[in-house]
């Protein structure tokens, strides 16, 4: 989900860059920068980026100032912690900004539907699983995955909507006719992929998925 920044107003925009900046910013404090250099999470992160810039340059127009491309922050998530997602999410929406696929006034808003939300929501879900549901291989990646991917890119899909209809960029009839009747079509995508790539990943490669142990998940089960 991505926005042209030109749809809001100064004032809208601001407050974005403002709320961006703080998150931002505790995304920094927060972040495991001693644990980077004995680790390939900075490997990874670097390599979670560049892969973001990808995925997020194969998009689609949906309505003037608005376009939709899958997200995948639910893998980077999972792979790398809250904090280092949110760097990764914001060195791909700056490179994909400076590849000329997107203005830099509409990074602050774009950072929060496709890089805040979807972290956020993930490791939301990622702590709730662990203390209500059994740590199992199936748990792990139907919810904390599957799941997870798919309520992050409706909840995106709604915050984008409403930012839109709140700062009357665009009206609710325009949505309603060009937007809003396809936006659960874009759940089992985002969902599939997630899933797909958490389930590859942890089965093949867990020491890179910093949220799964194979003593926790799969041994024993």
């Amino acid at each position: 989900m991505e926005l042209t920044g030109d749809l809001l107003s100064v004032g809208a925009r601001r407050a974005f860059w403002v709320a961006y900046a703080l998150a931002l910013g505790l995304a920094v404090w927060l972040a495991p920068w001693r644990t980077l250099r004995s680790s390939p999470r900075l490997h990874l992160l670097a390599g979670a980026a560049v892969a973001l810039m990808i995925l997020w340059a194969m998009r689609t127009a949906v309505l003037p100032g608005l376009e939709f491309h899958l997200l995948g922050m639910t893998t980077v998530t999972l792979m790398l912690g809250w904090s280092l997602a949110v760097l990764a999410g914001t060195v791909a929406l700056v490179g994909v900004a400076l590849a000329g696929l997107s203005g830099w006034s509409g990074l602050p808003v774009n950072a929060l539907l496709d890089v805040l939300l979807p972290a956020t929501l993930t490791q939301s879900l990622l702590v709730l699983v662990r203390s209500a549901l059994p740590k199992h291989f199936f748990v792990y990646v139907f919810i904390n995955a599957f799941v997870a991917g798919g309520i992050a890119v409706l909840a995106a899909g709604y915050l984008a909507v409403w930012v839109l209809v709140g700062t009357e960029a665009l009206s609710l009839a325009d949505l309603h006719q060009g937007f809003l009747p396809f936006l659960p079509l874009m759940l089992f995508p985002e969902a599939f992929l997630n899933g797909f790539l958490m389930s590859v990943m942890s089965g093949l490669r867990p020491e890179w998925v910093c949220s799964f142990r194979d003593e926790e998940y799969l041994h024993g089960k």
